[in-house]
């Protein structure tokens, strides 16, 4: 079951980023950020070359760094020494992220595909993430667009609760997935499968019927990314919360 403090505050989307205050996404002065303002986080795990479990979420490393090439070709050690664009510090690891908050707000944690078409290619990233979130007794739960990575967080973490992360899957966004897989994965088949317990969905697509029949079942809604109050009013006719980056709710 999803904690009620995923409920009651806002999520931060990759954390409280604002480049103009030397604040990068998902960095550590982000999520500090987050944490003095008394909001969720939400933050994205790639895996390093030597397995660690590194809180970006690209797959190049281009966008957000002066590097460039796919984050999975360096160690741990080297991408925690590549400063983040318009800050001032590297990467971090999951590990140093969960010390940071310490459960002084919920964190929501995102797996990012690994299989390359939300196959079934993936499973270390999910050992490693469960490995790292023993012992950690915030409130704290995964989730990924892969359904396969949601039931291997089931297996490596079976006592944190889990996710979906949902949306319309359209060609364009997705020109890697077969048309059959999308539209498959559009009607969100697997939640009962993976055990799963809640949904992150696209806030431009919140009324599609798998949606609101889940929403019709109890199951909570979240939704990304909101992007303005007047976006978050709307959502919040169906989300029971929100994922915002872009300006300040109200907590």
């Amino acid at each position: 079951m999803l904690p009620e403090s995923f409920l009651c505050v806002p999520i931060a989307h990759r954390a409280l980023h604002d480049i103009t205050k030397g604040h990068p996404e998902n960095s550590r002065a982000a999520i500090k950020a987050a944490i003095a303002l008394g909001f969720g986080i939400e933050i994205d795990i790639q895996r390093s070359a030597d397995g660690e479990a590194m809180v970006f979420h690209d797959y190049d490393l281009g966008r957000l760094t002066d590097e460039t090439g796919p984050i999975a070709t360096r160690t741990a050690a080297e991408l925690s020494a590549i400063p983040l664009r318009h800050g001032d510090e590297g990467i971090p690891t999951l590990a140093e992220v969960l010390d940071l908050v310490n459960g002084q707000v919920p964190l929501l944690i995102e797996v990012k595909d690994q299989d390359g078409a939300l196959g079934p290619n993936i499973g270390p990233l999910e050992a490693r993430i469960g490995e790292v979130l023993r012992g950690y007794s915030g409130p704290v739960a995964v989730m990924s667009f892969n359904p396969h990575s949601v039931a291997a967080m089931a297996e490596h973490a079976p006592d944190v609760p889990r996710g979906l992360t949902t949306c319309a899957f359209e060609g364009g966004d997705w020109p890697l997935i077969p048309e059959a897989r999308r539209m498959e994965l559009r009607r969100i088949p697997d939640f009962e499968r993976v055990g799963a317990c809640f949904i992150s969905h696209d806030v431009n697509n919140l009324t599609a019927k798998p949606v609101m029949d889940l929403h019709a079942d109890g199951h909570p809604i979240l939704c990304w990314t909101v992007r303005s109050s007047e976006i978050e009013q709307t959502a919040r006719q169906v989300a029971d919360n929100i994922t915002f980056e872009g300006y300040l709710p109200t907590t």
